[in-house]
C-alpha cells in the first residue's frame, strides 16, 4: 500500500503542516493591513451615503421655499363654519367678503305617476292568491303573529284566504279578514277592538300587509299593498302596463340622452334600476312602494330637467316615468357684501358665478349669511419654512457627528469617520456662511434669515426661531420681502443654496464623484488582496512540496537502515 507522504511528519516526525500555516498567516499581514485600509474606506463610503441622502432631502425643502406659488397661497377663513365652508387658492384677491344665501340649491326629480303597480289581486276572491308569488313591495316570512291574544300560524305556501281563515280560527271567529280589490287593502273586522303584534312573533306579514293598531274594532292597511317586486323580472313587475323589449330582448330608453339597454325577459327591475345608477345619465332611479311610483332624482342640483325617450321598447311609458312630473330643483341665491342677487344651480360657489377668482366657497345653510375671510397663508409658508431649517440643522447635525473626534476614558482619541475628509467640512462651511450672511444683491430690507428671527444658537452650526414674532411680522406686513428673501432668481437664499447643492449632489455633483473615487478605491484594493492571496499560496505550496520532499527523503533513508540492519546486524 503506497503511504501519503503529504500527510506531517509521518516519517519524519516533525508537524510541518502547523509551521506552514504559520508562515502563510504571516506573509497575510499585507492582506489584512489592506483589509483595514478598505473597511475604513467603506465606512466612509457610507457616511459620505447618509450625507448624500440628507443633503437630497434638504433640497427638496430648498426647491418647496424656492416655489414662488408658495407665497402666492393663500387660506379662506369662514366666520360661521355651520353657515358656509371656503377654500382659496393660489393668487386669491386677499379681503373680506360677506356672502348671504337666501335659497340653497336642491336637486330636480322626475317623479312617476301613482299606481304604477297593479293590486294585489284582480278580485276580493284571494283563495287562489298564494302568499309566496303576491306582489307585495317585500318578501313575507312564513311563522306566526298575532291577532287579539292568539297566535297565528301560516306557511308562505298558504293562500290569503287561508291566512284570513287561519286568523278567524285562532280567534275563534273572534276577528275576518278580508281583501277588497278596489282599494287593495286588507281588513280585519271584529266585534271588539282589536290588538295586533306581540314581541315573539316570527313572521312579518301584519307590517308587510301594512296593518297598524288604531284601538278600534276595523284594521284596514294604511295604503294600497300592490307593488312592482324589484327581484322580478321586468315582464313580471306587476305593472298596469306589461314591459315589453319590443320582443327580440334589445330594449333601450334614453336619459339624458345615456342609453340604457334592458332584456324584459331575464332582468330584473332592480337590475334595471342599479344599470341607470351606475350609468352616466346623471341621476338616481328609485321605487318608492308606499307611494308606488317610480322617481328619476337629478345627482346634481339646481333647476334642471330630466330628458327621458322610449327609443326600443316601453320601459318608461310602463313605468309611468315618462308620463309623470318634473319636481323642479332650486337653484342657489346668494349676494356678496349687499351686491345684486348671484345665482349659482350648485351649493358649491366658484368663481365662474361669484368672479373672486381662486374663491370655493360652499353653502350650508338658508336663510343666513356670513364672511369669508382671505389672508396669505402664513401657516402653510411658515410650514415650509421650518421643514427647510429642520433638514438644515439635521445636515449640520449629521456632518458634526461623522467629523467629531472622541477621548475614551484611557485619554485615546478616536477621530470621526469624515475627520480627516475636507468635502464634508466644506460642505458644513458653505452651508452655514450661506444660511447665516447676508442675502447680497436684494433691494428690500430683509436681507438674512435674521431679520424674520432665526438665529444661530451659539454652540454649533444649527439655527433656531429666536423671535417668533419677526417671522408672523414680516409674512404679515412684508410678504413680498420674504418671497424675495427667499426666491430673488438672481439672489435669493434658495437660488443660491439649490445651486451649491446641484453642484455637490447632482448628477456628476461633487459628493458623488468623490463617492465614485472612493468606491475604485475600494475595488482596486479587492484586486490587490487577491493578488496577494495568490502570492501567499504559492509560498504555501512551494514549503508544502519541500516538506513532502524531505518526507520522502526520509522515508527512503529509514527503509534503508531497516535493510542494513535486517541483513547485517
Amino acid at each position: 500500500m503506497a503511504i501519503d507522504l503529504s500527510v506531517s511528519g509521518l516519517a519524519s516526525g516533525f508537524d510541518w503542516k502547523t509551521l506552514v500555516d504559520q508562515l502563510a498567516e504571516v506573509e497575510r499581514t499585507p492582506e489584512r493591513r489592506l483589509q483595514l485600509t478598505q473597511s475604513n474606506l467603506q465606512q466612509v463610503n457610507n457616511a459620505y451615503a447618509s450625507l448624500n441622502t440628507q443633503l437630497g432631502v434638504l433640497k427638496n425643502r430648498v426647491d418647496t421655499l424656492q416655489d414662488p406659488t408658495l407665497f402666492n397661497s393663500r387660506s379662506a377663513k369662514s366666520g360661521d363654519s355651520t353657515i358656509a365652508s371656503a377654500i382659496a387658492s393660489e393668487g386669491a384677491a386677499i379681503g373680506m367678503y360677506t356672502f348671504a344665501f337666501s335659497q340653497l340649491a336642491t336637486a330636480a326629480a322626475q317623479q312617476g305617476a301613482p299606481d304604477a303597480a297593479k293590486p294585489l289581486n284582480p278580485t276580493n276572491d284571494v283563495s287562489g292568491l298564494v302568499i309566496n308569488s303576491a306582489s307585495f313591495a317585500t318578501g313575507v316570512a312564513g311563522g306566526t303573529f298575532t291577532v287579539s291574544g292568539k297566535q297565528v300560524t301560516f306557511a308562505t305556501s298558504d293562500s290569503l284566504q287561508q291566512v284570513f281563515d287561519k286568523i278567524s280560527t285562532a280567534t275563534s271567529g273572534g276577528v275576518t279578514g278580508s281583501y277588497d280589490a278596489a282599494t287593495d287593502r286588507i281588513s280585519l273586522s271584529s266585534s271588539s277592538a282589536i290588538v295586533l303584534g306581540s314581541a315573539t312573533d316570527t313572521s312579518n306579514f301584519l307590517q308587510i300587509a301594512k296593518l297598524y293598531n288604531n284601538g278600534t274594532t276595523n284594521i284596514n292597511s294604511n295604503s294600497p299593498l300592490g307593488a312592482a317586486p324589484l327581484s322580478n323580472t321586468l315582464a313580471n313587475a306587476n305593472l298596469w302596463t306589461s314591459i315589453s323589449d319590443g320582443g327580440n330582448g334589445v330594449g333601450e330608453f334614453k336619459i339624458n340622452g345615456v342609453s340604457i339597454a334592458f332584456n324584459a325577459s331575464t332582468d330584473s327591475m332592480a337590475d334595471t334600476l342599479a344599470r341607470i345608477n351606475n350609468s352616466t345619465a346623471g341621476v338616481t332611479a328609485s321605487y318608492d312602494s308606499v307611494n308606488d311610483r317610480f322617481t328619476l332624482t337629478n345627482k346634481t342640483t339646481g333647476d334642471i330637467g330630466v330628458a327621458l325617450e322610449d327609443v326600443t321598447g316601453n320601459f318608461l311609458a310602463a313605468t309611468k316615468l315618462s308620463s309623470g312630473t318634473l319636481q323642479r330643483g332650486n337653484n342657489l341665491l346668494y349676494t356678496i357684501n349687499g351686491g345684486g342677487q348671484l345665482i349659482s344651480q350648485s351649493n358649491t360657489i366658484s368663481e365662474a358665478t361669484s368672479g373672486l377668482t381662486g374663491l370655493t366657497v360652499t353653502a350650508l345653510a338658508e336663510g343666513k349669511s356670513t364672511t369669508v375671510d382671505i389672508a396669505s397663508d402664513s401657516v402653510k409658508i411658515k410650514a415650509a419654512i421650518a421643514d427647510f431649517i429642520t433638514e438644515y440643522n439635521k445636515t449640520q447635525s449629521l456632518i458634526d457627528t461623522q467629523t467629531a473626534s472622541s477621548t475614551d476614558a484611557k485619554g485615546k482619541v478616536t477621530i470621526g469617520l469624515l475627520g480627516n475628509e475636507p468635502d464634508a467640512s466644506d460642505i458644513a462651511s458653505r452651508l452655514r456662511s450661506q444660511l447665516n450672511a447676508d442675502v447680497a444683491g436684494l433691494s428690500g430690507t430683509l436681507r438674512r434669515l435674521e431679520g424674520i428671527g432665526y438665529v444661530s444658537n451659539g454652540n454649533d452650526n444649527s439655527l433656531t426661531l429666536g423671535d417668533s414674532a419677526k417671522l408672523d411680522s414680516a409674512l404679515a406686513n412684508d410678504l413680498n420681502g420674504v418671497k424675495s428673501l427667499f426666491t430673488d432668481s438672481t439672489h435669493g437664499l434658495t437660488t443660491g443654496l439649490s445651486s451649491f447643492l446641484d453642484k455637490t449632489i447632482g448628477d456628476g455633483g461633487a459628493l458623488n464623484a468623490h463617492q465614485d473615487n472612493i468606491t475604485k478605491q475600494i475595488s482596486a484594493i479587492d484586486t490587490q488582496i487577491s493578488d496577494q492571496e495568490r502570492f501567499v499560496l504559492s509560498i504555501k505550496q512551494k514549503l508544502t512540496d519541500s516538506f513532502v520532499a524531505m518526507e520522502r527523503a526520509q522515508a527512503r533513508m529509514t527503509q534503508q537502515l531497516a535493510f542494513l540492519t535486517k541483513n547485517f546486524g
